[in-house]
């Protein structure tokens, strides 16, 4: 009867060992997803900041182009040709920024921990294989 109650004591510390490596592994795991949708969030607010850059060099292109329009009409040339040239420059610096900005909110997405998901999956499936031995 001893080695019954010595098998009972060694599977209540198994119990208990396989409870706090579960609580540790929950606790990594949910680190692990912390850092990396902190990475995450600032690439996307990064690329939106480059779309908000890009919407305001559009505005000033669109300005600068609608005061080429009014200074065309007064049929003077060097000014509006000026104004032509200033605002077809901001329209292609506000396209290169909001690619730019497409760019890193692809980065970003999708919004999920991908890498602790993965982590998560390995260890699940480490746990499966030893609990089959």
């Amino acid at each position: 009867m001893s080695s019954g109650k010595g098998r009972e004591a060694a599977t209540g510390e198994l119990v208990k060992q396989l409870s706090e490596k579960v609580s540790r592994l929950v606790r990594d795991e949910l680190k692990l997803a912390s850092v990396e949708m902190t990475g995450k969030a600032k690439t996307a607010g990064k690329g939106a900041g480059l779309f908000g850059g890009g919407g305001i060099l559009a505005l000033y292109g669109g300005g600068c182009l609608v005061a080429c329009a009014v200074i065309a009409l007064t049929g003077v040339l060097r000014p509006w040709l000026a104004a032509l040239i200033v605002g077809v420059a901001l329209i292609v610096c506000a396209a290169i920024a909001a690619l730019a900005g497409r760019g890193e909110v692809k980065k970003a997405t999708p919004p999920i921990p991908s890498q602790t998901a993965d982590s998560v999956k390995a260890d699940v499936e480490q746990t499966k294989e030893s609990a089959h031995r």
